[in-house]
């Protein structure tokens, strides 16, 4: 009988700190003793580049194109820092197809390998690209794929923009049963009144902050060295902010709504 598996989807508009965000979680919750995999929802294919020492990884498109049916799981799993198996989608070249196909593509070469049932991961985190929820890149909240749904925001204007148009698409999915919003993270760029204003943005679409990651030159740091705080700043504060967003995020099951903003 397959061991029940924890499916969660962080969005946010590129370039506000996603993946970022989304490995040093990924590592602070497999110090905790989970066994986590995340996989890369974006064309760039680099949200797992800092769990394998800064090298992109080949992406499930890439490897589908060249090896076809006899492609395997460990053309496309690859084991990152402290354990963490990392996937990424790809996609096709700018301005030629579908950039939501490779995520398709990717599910569903993934549930056909019987990836899951394989490596038997604890968590499985999906970093999704949220500029437009449509195609491919709505995978993650639908179908039966991830049932919690997080979302990076700092207080910028079009940040909060791709966070309300993330949260509409999720409580339209959410109506028919699939994932849920659980809460904002709020990924500082030290804005003026940063904290009051996704508050208010917030409560317009029913949600919380439920973590502050403030900025840090220590992140600049470990990214240039490729890799995550955990692994290049040993003694960092950032490592506590990490350890603590991984354990709001436990905190949750499918059915609780967090409802304190944590600054």
């Amino acid at each position: 009988m397959s061991k029940q598996i924890r499916k969660i989807a962080i969005y946010g508009k590129g370039g506000i700190g996603k993946s970022t965000t989304t490995s040093n979680l990924s590592v602070a919750l497999s110090l905790k003793g989970y066994k986590v995999m995340q996989i890369g929802c974006d064309p760039k294919a680099d949200s797992t580049k800092n769990l394998m020492s800064g090298e992109k990884i080949p992406t499930v498109l890439e490897q589908l194109k060249l090896k076809g049916d006899e492609l395997k799981l460990t053309d496309i799993v690859f084991e990152g820092y402290n354990g963490v198996f990392c996937v990424e989608s790809g996609g096709p070249t700018p301005g030629i197809g579908c950039a939501g196909r490779g995520i398709i593509s990717a599910f569903e070469k993934l549930e056909e390998l019987d990836a899951f049932e394989k490596y038997q991961p604890d968590i499985v985190i999906y970093d999704v690209l949220g500029d437009v929820v449509c195609g491919g890149f709505a995978m993650p909240i639908r179908d039966g794929y991830a049932s919690e749904v997080f979302i990076v925001s700092s207080g910028e204007m079009m940040a909060l923009y791709a966070a309300n148009n993330i949260a509409q698409a999720i409580k339209n999915f959410g109506k028919r049963g699939y994932a849920k919003l659980k809460g904002i993270i709020l990924n500082a760029k030290n804005i003026e009144n940063e904290v009051e204003i996704v508050n208010k943005a917030c409560e317009e679409i029913d949600t919380e902050v439920i973590t502050y990651i403030p900025r840090s030159p220590d992140i600049q740091i470990a990214e240039n060295n490729g890799g995550t705080v955990f692994e290049f700043v040993p003694d960092s504060h950032m490592q506590e902010v990490y350890s603590v967003l991984a354990d709001k995020i436990l905190e949750f099951s499918v059915a609780k709504t967090y409802c304190q903003t944590t600054v």
